[in-house]
């Protein structure tokens, strides 16, 4: 069971919320929130929202226990730009570009697979065992 949380139009840039979404993707939520919490970036305070929306909404929702979720994925996607200018020297003017994002931070219960326990190998090794 997936439950996904969506801040919209966050007035953060995606490349500074790139940074903290990829510090917790993979992460049960609890560790997440405290790296969050120690974060010292604007993007850890709007990514923590998000993501204890995400908590509320598997809680409450899909009566799911908050221990045992996982932070599946969290991106941070370019939203729309505001376009301002700044006046400058002689009469012209300098474009500034205030760039919003979208949040999302997808969380489940941790899924066990098999075949994580089977080590990795390339087609051309399976191809000489197999000879």
């Amino acid at each position: 069971m997936e439950v996904r949380s969506i801040y919209k139009h966050a007035r953060i840039s995606s490349q500074k919320a790139r940074q903290v979404t990829r510090a917790i993707t993979g992460l049960p939520v609890s560790q997440a929130l405290s790296v969050l919490d120690f974060t010292p970036k604007k993007a850890a305070f709007l990514v923590g929202k998000v993501l204890r929306s995400a908590i509320a909404n598997a809680e409450n929702n899909h009566e799911l226990a908050a221990d045992e979720l996982v932070v599946l994925s969290a991106v941070a996607t370019p939203g729309p730009t505001l376009k301002r200018i700044m006046p400058r020297a002689r009469g012209s003017a300098a474009p500034i570009l205030k760039r919003m994002s979208h949040i999302t931070v997808v969380i489940g219960a941790r899924e066990e697979d098999e075949q994580k326990d089977e080590p990795k190998t390339s087609k051309k090794r399976k191809a000489a065992a197999a000879e």
